[in-house]
């Protein structure tokens, strides 16, 4: 992921965005925010709760974060249309929302 902006950045809550463009083929984008310094997990399951992809394992500093996210993974997965979740775990933060791929 990288950051929004390249500036020192005042957050004060953490926050998980509607992807954009949902529905989305072939890919989209997430944007995220942490208030502090956490370990940052971000991932993708398909409606079965199976785990499809991680987009963020990782320590990031506070700030606005955006990732994308490609239906088509090359040869770890290729994703048929319907709906998927994404998850933000940080610190106790934990969030989920809804994206549709459509094909």
């Amino acid at each position: 992921s990288t950051p929004v902006k390249d500036d020192e950045i005042s957050i004060s809550s953490f926050s998980l965005e509607q992807n954009y463009p949902n529905p989305f083929n072939p890919s989209t984008s997430i944007q995220y925010a942490v208030s502090s310094r956490q370990f940052v997990s971000l991932q993708v399951y398909d409606v079965l709760g199976n785990d499809i992809a991680t987009l963020v394992n990782e320590e990031k500093p506070a700030g606005s974060y955006e990732v994308n996210f490609s239906a088509s993974g090359g040869d770890a997965y290729s994703l048929s249309s319907g709906v998927y979740f994404y998850k933000l775990q940080s610190g106790s933060f934990v969030e989920t929302k809804k994206m549709i791929l459509l094909r």
